[in-house]
C-alpha cells in the first residue's frame, strides 16, 4: 500500500492592502505650510492586516495610522504629513509602511513644489506679507 506523502494544502489566510492612490501631488505651495493628506487602503485579502511601521524618507515627513488590525474588507486611512519649512523648490518624498501582508512593503510618495521664503537681503529674516 502506498500513502501519498505530500501535504494536503488550504488556502492560506493572507492580508493585502490595496490604496486607492499611492502618489498624491501637492502642487505648487509656500515654503513653511504643513502639507496633509489621507491616504485610502482596504484590506482586500482574507485575514486582518496590521501595520507594523510607517517610515517617512526624511524627518519632515511624518505618518499616522491606525494601531489595530484591519479586517479584511475594511477600509481605513494613513495620514501623510509634510512640513516644508527649510525645503524649498521641488520635493518628492516617500513613506515606507511594513505590514503583514505577503509583500510586507508598501511605497506611498508625495510631491510639491515649494515656493522659497523671500528673505530680506540685509538680515536673511524672512519679510512678511
Amino acid at each position: 500500500m502506498t500513502t501519498n506523502s505530500e501535504p494536503v494544502t488550504t488556502k492560506n489566510a493572507v492580508p493585502q492592502m490595496t490604496f486607492t492612490e499611492t502618489e498624491f501631488d501637492f502642487g505648487t505651495v509656500t515654503e513653511g505650510d504643513i502639507l496633509k493628506h489621507n491616504f485610502s487602503f482596504t484590506n482586500t485579502g482574507n485575514a486582518p492586516l496590521v501595520i507594523v511601521n510607517a517610515k517617512g524618507s526624511c524627518g519632515c515627513t511624518v505618518s499616522n495610522w491606525s494601531k489595530e488590525p484591519i479586517a479584511p474588507g475594511a477600509t481605513s486611512e494613513m495620514l501623510v504629513t509634510f512640513n516644508t519649512n527649510g525645503k524649498p523648490n521641488h520635493q518628492n518624498k516617500q513613506v515606507t509602511i511594513t505590514t503583514n501582508t505577503a509583500i510586507g512593503k508598501h511605497i506611498l510618495k508625495i510631491k510639491a513644489m515649494v515656493t522659497p521664503k523671500i528673505k530680506n537681503t540685509t538680515s536673511g529674516v524672512p519679510l512678511s506679507k
